[in-house]
């Protein structure tokens, strides 16, 4: 079974992943984006949830977001990914941990990237 992938982004970012030729919804509180991520992880065919930084670490601010984190946490789909917004901040200087740490997040392991 093919899986689809969906973002859940803030306005501001949102022509983001639509010039990416992905699907999102738009959530402008972390209120509202738990409600968005769970609506979306209902779905049997999503496979890969694109969230926004901003809104992912705000999620247990809220107590659906709560819930929904410790539910989505033992399934194995979809996977809840991050991504970063525009910053004006300079960029890390070691881009492969921010990989090594989506990597643990994902398969529950710290894998060292050479």
């Amino acid at each position: 079974m093919p899986y689809r992938v969906i973002a859940v982004c803030r306005p501001a970012i949102a022509l983001a992943p639509a010039l990416a030729g992905i699907p999102h919804l738009v959530a402008s509180s972390p209120a509202q984006a738990a409600e968005r991520i769970a609506e979306v992880a209902a779905q049997p065919d999503v496979g890969v949830v694109f969230v926004d930084e901003d809104l992912h670490e705000r999620l247990d601010e809220t107590e659906l977001g709560r819930e929904l984190n410790r539910r989505l946490a033992r399934q194995a789909l979809p996977m809840i990914v991050a991504f970063p917004g525009p910053t004006w901040a300079p960029a890390p200087e070691r881009p492969e941990e921010y990989v090594a740490e989506l990597l643990r997040q994902a398969i529950g392991y710290r894998v060292r990237i050479r």
